[in-house]
């Protein structure tokens, strides 16, 4: 995840945006930073969705190969 301070950077170009207008290089830093929050945001939910392990109700591992294949090359739950 991004800085506070960056994080408070994008809400106060997005309310300067809202009431008086940005300047061309604050919209240049306004995408820059969106951007790098989505960049981060992408990359925790690939972390979370590549730990996910799948079980069916009888206990049995569902996980899709593909997914396995994943974790078994990062080291994950012990495959």
């Amino acid at each position: 995840m991004l800085p506070k301070d960056q994080i408070e950077r994008i809400n106060e170009l997005a309310n300067k945006s809202k009431n008086k207008g940005l300047t061309i290089q604050e919209q240049i830093e306004q995408k820059k930073l969106r951007d790098d929050y989505i960049t981060a945001f992408r990359g925790g939910m690939r972390n979370t969705i590549e730990g996910v392990k799948i079980v069916d109700e009888e206990g049995n591992d569902v996980t899709p190969d593909k997914l396995k294949d994943i974790q078994k090359d990062k080291g994950l739950h012990g495959r």
